[in-house]
């Protein structure tokens, strides 16, 4: 039998935020060394979009761990 839907799901849903930093990471580390090989091998329109790609990550990163340390007390795994 199906469980009655309530309404309040989007409200009380939890994000993946351990996941999402992990990912966060991932892209901020990537990025950051393909715009130093671009650098490297003088081809600046791409090292500078991928610099900016890195930005993103590590303002991505750092409001991810804002909001789980938001959500400090509850027991959570990498893919809640």
């Amino acid at each position: 039998m199906r469980q009655q839907r309530t309404g309040r799901e989007a409200r009380t849903a939890l994000s993946a935020l351990n996941l999402r930093l992990v990912l966060a990471c991932f892209g901020l580390v990537s990025c950051a060394l393909l715009s130093w090989a671009a650098a490297a091998l003088d081809v600046p329109v791409g090292a500078g979009i991928l610099a900016a790609l890195a930005l993103v990550a590590a303002i991505d990163a750092a409001a991810i761990q804002r909001r789980r340390r938001a959500r400090r007390g509850r027991d959570y795994s990498l893919f809640e």
